[in-house]
């Protein structure tokens, strides 16, 4: 292997051989002592002033092999990765994605100045500071805010992603990234998910924090479009499991999925919040029994007002025969709104009043579907 330190060899064949890769070769090593601790800071500095020098070499090749090996040293002058960073791409490059040298204020200054090719660099940073991420934005450029709302080292503040929103409503480019940060603001993800494909949607139902009820109709949309056969049961249990390992099967979701006549959601989600295989689960969600409900309702942990309501649906689905056949949803959700009312009138029978508005709202928008069909 060749040794990378620079020689008093090197030193004789550079005044002798002052070819391209020679003086890239050179340049290389020279640019490699500045984090050795072996030299002295006689010879750092010494390094410096030959990298100056080199600096101003016409050829790019031994401008590159210079930044290539300095881009992420510490001890870089700074005067030396502004000029570095003012150079042409295949220079510059390497300096913005990785320097720490350059300030904040630097990269805006550079971003203002420099074509998209460094403004991509800058975005796509080990870390990016949010000033710098309202300056990327800011060039408009589809290229540089794909690259910088996909890199998760880059702090960019709610405003911001909104005024991305605003500007790249329509570039998949840039929401499907967007849609895969590990977190966004609530306001910000609520706002995206009206603007993304169904599948989209499914992963931000499953990854993101949303308001509760936005979050259960994204999971119930996607749910109606399976159909209760043995497909539908694969899905059921695929989508439980994305949104428990991601602290998204909440007791709203579970809810208003089996008031909707969703039992194969619920089947789910009840075996595995109550830790109880799937087939245990039917048996105590269907056991003709007062305990069988009782029991595993017992184990999941959900809040109690909750109990009447689960044991209405599955009572309701029990005696209309749903199988998520054509009008059976309807017929399903109209008698599971009216018995759950008839109940709620009664003395000692307690709902949660959210709860009871959802399923009045749901009953109302699917009769009017109704009769919009007839």
């Amino acid at each position: 292997m060749a040794s990378s330190s620079l020689s008093m060899s090197d030193v004789e064949r550079l005044m002798h051989d002052s070819s391209v890769e020679v003086r890239a070769s050179t340049a290389a090593k020279v640019a490699q002592q500045f984090d050795s601790a072996k030299i002295s800071q006689v010879e750092r500095e010494l390094a410096i002033e030959i990298c100056q020098t080199m600096l101003g070499d016409a050829e790019v090749m031994v401008r590159t092999a210079l930044s290539e090996n300095l881009k992420s040293s510490p001890d870089v002058p700074r005067d030396m990765a502004l000029k570095m960073a003012a150079d042409v791409d295949a220079v510059a490059l390497p300096i913005l994605t990785f320097s720490d040298v350059l300030t904040d204020d630097d990269l805006i200054e550079i971003i203002a100045s420099s074509g998209e090719s460094k403004q991509v660099a800058i975005a796509h940073r080990p870390t990016v500071g949010a000033a710098v991420s309202d300056a990327l934005v800011a060039t408009d450029s589809e290229d540089v805010v794909a690259e910088l709302v996909a890199n998760e080292g880059a702090d960019i503040g709610e405003k911001t992603l909104s005024r991305v929103l605003d500007r790249f409503a329509d570039s998949e480019r840039v929401k499907t990234p967007m849609v895969h940060r590990k977190t966004l603001p609530v306001g910000v993800a609520e706002r995206l998910v009206t603007m993304v494909s169904e599948k989209l949607q499914e992963h931000m139902s499953t990854h993101h924090d949303l308001p509760a009820e936005v979050a259960s109709d994204l999971v119930l949309q996607s749910r109606e479009r399976a159909t209760m056969s043995l497909s539908g049961q694969d899905t059921a249990a695929d989508l439980v499991k994305s949104l428990a390992e991601n602290g998204r099967l909440t007791a709203s979701i579970v809810t208003r999925a089996v008031c909707m006549g969703d039992m194969a959601f619920f089947e789910w989600a009840m075996a595995t919040i109550a830790c109880l295989p799937i087939d245990s689960a039917r048996k105590l969600i269907y056991d003709r029994g007062p305990l069988g409900l009782t029991a595993i309702f017992d184990r999941s942990g959900l809040p109690d007002f909750l109990f009447p309501v689960l044991r209405t649906a599955v009572d309701v689905g029990q005696e209309t025969g749903y199988n998520g056949l054509d009008g059976d949803r309807e017929r399903f959700v109209r008698q599971m709104i009216e018995r759950v009312v008839t109940n709620f009138e009664h003395p000692g029978q307690e709902f949660d009043p959210d709860t009871l508005e959802y399923l009045l709202k749901r009953v109302d928008v699917d009769t009017k579907s109704i009769a919009a069909a007839h």
